[in-house]
């Protein structure tokens, strides 16, 4: 299938015609509780099989599950954080399936009255400025364990320690229309539940993961028969999953033949999906109210005293950035996507005072020389070698022409290695900027008479000799140059 996107960004253009593209994530989001949904056993990601695994998470006959209360909270406060309605009676249920790795045969789950009904996420695209994702519902339930297969030829092993932590299960509406929708999405939902505190997003710890369903039809046709990629761990995965499956689908479907409903896998080492088996319906799983649990009942009071604790979460952030500090639109969301890179930028900031030009140099040096930083020694911004405090005081000394910005990039290095102020490390080195009009006034002229030849050139007309003057200069000073008064001497000497 040779397609390409139309202008709009919505349809993918073939050689038969338009067609559309429908996809709607079940995002599993483990929530960040010390013990899992109706048991004490611990959540601590890491340990040895079936270490974290009690009575009723290995379901042996008598025991009774008893609600972790935690878990119901942090369920609240996404929804919310959400834009969801929270319900004050909802109910558990049963969902029956047969799998190694489940104990009891059933997980328990709620499938006909969720906690959370409704709530929507706001995206922007390269396509459109603002879009609305409108999420169904949210609704808790148990996980599985894990089968693992690669440790024998002729085994598998089965390892609970995942078995009963709880999870939500956000189910958009299918509102996406490609794969960078999805992606920006699941990035941004992320981004929320990390502010929240309600999950740790971590997928590569398969504590976020999302099963994506795609389907495609023709436009202003009904929807095709969509496809299920399940467990997807990273927004990468889910990128490449998702145009794989389109385009398979569209391939199918103009060869004359049809897409199955059915649950696929997706391969990272072909990015292809491959088929796991046809897609049940809600009846196979035989679900009915779970009767060793009673109604879950909320009172309002607990509603609105979680509703206190919701942060400013990144949305409002970027746009509070965007009005006290005069960040550009994109800066501002680059810098409040993530909490940590946010709370670093703006102690960074606090420290020097709330300037706006400090903010607007300091939101370039986060995401461009600190990211690359990280990017060097493999590490995040959380294990930083390098203060909020100093950087900020890095910030101030460009402001203040202390140093250039080329010789702050020395000094960052330096700071890294050493944890030591900028201040600190510009007195050791001796890295001050020259400002001094004598001094700057000298160098120039030697320049200048050791160019002479080049000089006269510039005078009959070769004005990029301009620039090869301030880097000679820059030399003679070891970059020290304050580059905007070298300028301003430099084309006073010139017209001379």
């Amino acid at each position: 299938m040779n397609c390409t996107k139309s202008t709009c960004g919505r349809f993918i253009e073939t050689s038969t015609g338009e067609w559309e593209v429908v996809i709607g994530l079940e995002v599993h989001a483990q929530i960040i509780s010390g013990s899992k949904l109706f048991s004490s056993s611990s959540t601590k990601f890491g340990t040895s099989p079936n270490e974290n695994v009690s009575f009723i998470d290995a379901a042996l006959p008598g025991v009774l599950p008893v609600i972790n209360s935690v878990c119901i909270d942090q369920a609240i406060k996404t929804g919310l954080g959400l834009n969801g309605s929270i319900n004050l009676i909802s109910y558990f249920d049963r969902k029956n399936y047969f799998y190694a790795d489940l104990p009891s045969g059933y997980q328990i789950t709620q499938f006909y009255h969720p906690i959370i009904s409704g709530g929507y996420v706001d995206i922007e695209t390269e396509y459109v400025e603002e879009k609305t994702i409108n999420i169904d519902h949210i609704h808790i339930e148990q996980d599985a364990g894990k089968s693992i297969h690669d440790q024998s030829p002729t085994k598998s092993f089965i390892d609970l320690n995942r078995a009963g932590i709880a999870l939500m299960e956000i189910v958009t509406k299918p509102d996406m229309r490609s794969a960078e929708e999805a992606s920006i999405f699941l990035r941004k939902l992320r981004s929320i539940l990390r502010y929240l505190k309600t999950c740790d997003g971590n997928m590569d710890e398969g504590s976020l993961r999302a099963d994506v369903n795609v389907s495609v039809h023709r436009p202003g046709t009904e929807y095709g028969t969509r496809a299920e990629v399940k467990n997807v761990n990273s927004i990468k995965f889910l990128t490449a999953a998702v145009n794989f499956e389109v385009e398979r689908q569209i391939n199918l479907l103009e060869s004359g033949k049809e897409v199955e409903q059915e649950t696929r896998l997706f391969d990272s080492s072909t990015g292809k999906t491959k088929s796991m088996r046809s897609k049940e319906d809600a009846t196979d799983y035989r679900y009915f109210p779970e009767p060793d649990l009673p109604p879950l009942i909320l009172e309002q009071s607990r509603i609105d005293a979680i509703r206190e604790t919701i942060p400013e979460l990144p949305d409002a952030k970027a746009a509070r950035f965007q009005r006290d500090y005069n960040l550009q639109h994109y800066d501002a969301c680059l810098i409040s996507s993530e909490k940590e890179v946010a709370d670093f930028f703006e102690c960074a900031l606090m420290s020097v005072g709330p300037d706006k030009d400090i903010a607007k140099i300091l939101s370039n040096w986060i995401v461009g020389e600190l990211f690359a930083l990280f990017n060097k020694h493999d590490t995040s911004i959380v294990n930083s070698q390098i203060s909020p405090q100093h950087m900020g005081e890095l910030m101030l000394l460009i402001k203040t022409e202390v140093i250039s910005g080329k010789i702050a990039k020395d000094v960052l290095e330096f700071m890294w290695e050493t944890q030591k102020s900028p201040s600190i490390i510009v007195q050791e080195k001796g890295w001050q900027q020259i400002t001094c009009s004598d001094t700057l006034t000298e160098s120039l002229r030697e320049v200048l008479v050791e160019h002479a030849d080049k000089v006269e050139e510039y005078k009959n007309g070769k004005d990029k000799l301009f620039g090869f003057f301030i880097g000679q200069a820059m030399k003679k000073t070891k970059g020290k140059a304050n580059p905007q008064i070298l300028n301003e001497i430099l084309g006073r000497l010139l017209s001379e």
